[in-house]
C-alpha cells in the first residue's frame, strides 16, 4: 500500500509518500502568503491554500489513498454553489476576535463552552471568527439569506472543492468551540451563543474513513496537525506525550476514552482521533503561542542570521543569570488564556548580548512548554519520557535545556515531519491496513539537573510584569 501524506499547515504545505514497508519520503513543499491586514490579524488566501494542497497532492503521484491534516483552528466561509471563498481564511492565530469574547465571558458565556465543549472562551477558537465573516462579510449574509452559505475549518473547505463532500472530523470540530464532546455533534446551544447557524457548518466524521474522493483515491483519514502529530509520535496509552514546535508549541497527551475537565488548570481536554467506527480516543492539550515564530521574529530583527549562531552558547543558562524572555507576542496561552499579555525581555542590562536575548529567547519557549506540561501533570500521569518534534527540535540547546525544564527525558523521533507521518498512517488504517510499519527510531536526551526554576512562578511574575509594562 501507499499513501500520500498532506500537511496544510501554517506557514506552507507538504506532501509526503508513505508505504507498507516503513518507506516515509518528502515530495513537495509550498510556501503561501502571510496576510497581517492589521495589528492582531493573521489571514491566509483560502484558494491559494487550496491550490497549494492540489499541487502537493499532484506531485506525489499515483496511491492507494491520501490524508490531509489542517492548521486547526483557521475558519473559512464559501459560496456552496461555486465552492468560491468570500474572503480570506481567518487564521488560529488571529486575535481580532478579543473583545467579542471578553463580552461573552463576562456574560457568563465561558461556563457553557467549558461544559460541552471543554475549551475557555478565546478568539484562538474557531466560533467567534466564523461569526466575525457573518457580522463583516457582507457577501455571507446574503449567502446566508439564499442558503448557499457554507462555514467551516479549512479541511471542510478544501473536501468540499476536492472531493465535493461536505464535512469535517472530530478532531477538528472539536476546536471550534461548536462540538459537544459528549455527543461529537454540533450543539445548539452553543451555536446559538455564538450566533452560528447549524445549517452552514459541516457534517462531523470519523478521523479515518470516506471523505470522498479525489479523481479515483479515497482521502481516508482528515484531522488537526497536532493530533497527526500525537499519532505519529506513536503515542497511544494515557500518559502518553508530545509537544510539537512549529509556529508554536502544542503539547498533547492521550487521556483515554474519557473526556477530563481541565479547566482547573487552564488545560482544554479534546478528541486524540476516532478510528474508524471505534469509540473516540480523547487527549488533553495545552499551546504555547509563539515558539519558532519567536526565533523567525528575532531573525528577522537581526538578533541572529545563521541558525548555526543559537546552537549552543559558552555561558550558564540566561535565566540563571537573570535574564528571561516571554514569548507572549500573540499573548499567553495555556495555562494563563491571557491575551493582554505581550512578549517581553526581563532583566535586560547594559552588558546583554545579542546572543543573551536569543539565549534566554529559547529558554522562555522551553519554559512555557514546561508549564504547560506541568499543568497537564496534574491531570493525567504523565510518562517519564516526552517525545517532541518540529524545527526547533533540530536546536541542541533548545533539547537539553527542555529536558531540564520538564525533569524528563526528551526522546526525539528521527523523522521531523511526524505530523505528516501521524496523517499517513491514519490514512493507511482508513483504507484498511490490517497493521503498520514500525515506527522510526528515537534518540533521548536525559535531563542533566533540575533548573531549581518553578515554571508556574517564574511565569506568574512574568506576566504581572508584562501587564504592568503594557499599561504602564
Amino acid at each position: 500500500m501507499k499513501v500520500v501524506a498532506i500537511d496544510q499547515g501554517t506557514t506552507g504545505t507538504k506532501a509526503f509518500t508513505y508505504d507498507g514497508d516503513g518507506r516515509f519520503a518528502t515530495v513537495a513543499g509550498f510556501e503561501h502568503r502571510q496576510i497581517y491586514p492589521q495589528g492582531g490579524w493573521v489571514e491566509h488566501d483560502a484558494e491559494e491554500l487550496l491550490r497549494h494542497v492540489r499541487e502537493a497532492i499532484d506531485a506525489a503521484g499515483p496511491a492507494d489513498a491520501i490524508g490531509i491534516d489542517n492548521q486547526g483552528e483557521t475558519v473559512v466561509a464559501w459560496d456552496a454553489a461555486t465552492g468560491r471563498a468570500i474572503a480570506n481564511a481567518i487564521v488560529w492565530q488571529d486575535s481580532r476576535t478579543s473583545e467579542v469574547t471578553a463580552k461573552l465571558k463576562a456574560n457568563g458565556g465561558e461556563e457553557l463552552t467549558l461544559k460541552r465543549a471543554g475549551l475557555p472562551l478565546d478568539p484562538y477558537f474557531s466560533a467567534s471568527k466564523l461569526r466575525w465573516l457573518l457580522d463583516h462579510v457582507g457577501e455571507a449574509n446574503e449567502l446566508l439569506g439564499q442558503g448557499r452559505l457554507r462555514l467551516g475549518t479549512s479541511d471542510a473547505f478544501f473536501l468540499d472543492r476536492l472531493t465535493g463532500i461536505f464535512a469535517t472530523d472530530v478532531t477538528t470540530a472539536s476546536r471550534t468551540s461548536l462540538m459537544n464532546l459528549d455527543t461529537c455533534q454540533w450543539d445548539d446551544e452553543l451555536c446559538a451563543l455564538f450566533g452560528v447557524p447549524r445549517q452552514c457548518l459541516p457534517d462531523i466524521r470519523a478521523t479515518t474513513g470516506p471523505f470522498g474522493t479525489i479523481g479515483k483515491v479515497p482521502v481516508t483519514a482528515s484531522l488537526v496537525d497536532q493530533q497527526a502529530a500525537l499519532f505519529g509520535h506513536g503515542c497511544a496509552a494515557p500518559g502518553d506525550a508530545k509537544i510539537t514546535f512549529g509556529t508554536g508549541a502544542f503539547a498533547l497527551a492521550v487521556a483515554g476514552p474519557a473526556r477530563i475537565d481541565g479547566s482547573r488548570f487552564g488545560i482544554s481536554p479534546t478528541l486524540a482521533w476516532k478510528i474508524g467506527a471505534a469509540p473516540a480516543h480523547f487527549a488533553v492539550e495545552g499551546g504555547v503561542y509563539n515558539a519558532a515564530s519567536a526565533v523567525n521574529w528575532a531573525r528577522s530583527l537581526g538578533l541572529f542570521g545563521e541558525f548555526s549562531e543559537i546552537e549552543g552558547f559558552a555561558v550558564a543558562p540566561a535565566i540563571a543569570r537573570g535574564l528571561a524572555f516571554v514569548p507572549a507576542l500573540s499573548g499567553l496561552a495555556c495555562p494563563h488564556w491571557d491575551r493582554t499579555a505581550a512578549g517581553l525581555w526581563i532583566g535586560m542590562g547594559l552588558e546583554t548580548t545579542r546572543a543573551d536575548m536569543m539565549q534566554s529567547l529559547l529558554e522562555g519557549v522551553a519554559l512555557r512548554a514546561a508549564q504547560v506540561i506541568a499543568a497537564m501533570a496534574e491531570l493525567v500521569p504523565l510518562g517519564p519520557a516526552i517525545s517532541v518534534d518540529g524545527g526547533m527540535a533540530r536546536n541542541g540547546y533548545f533539547l537539553q535545556f527542555l529536558a531540564d525544564a520538564l525533569e524528563r527525558t526528551v526522546r526525539v523521533p528521527s523523522s521531523t515531519d511526524l505530523t505528516a507521518l501521524g496523517t499517513a498512517r491514519l490514512a493507511m488504517l482508513g483504507r484498511g491496513a490490517a497493521g503498520l510499519p514500525p515506527l522510526p527510531p528515537t534518540r533521548a536526551i536525559a535531563p542533566l539537573a533540575p533548573l531549581g526554576i518553578e515554571p508556574h512562578q517564574h511565569f506568574a511574575e512574568a506576566v504581572r510584569r508584562a501587564r504592568g509594562w503594557k499599561t504602564g
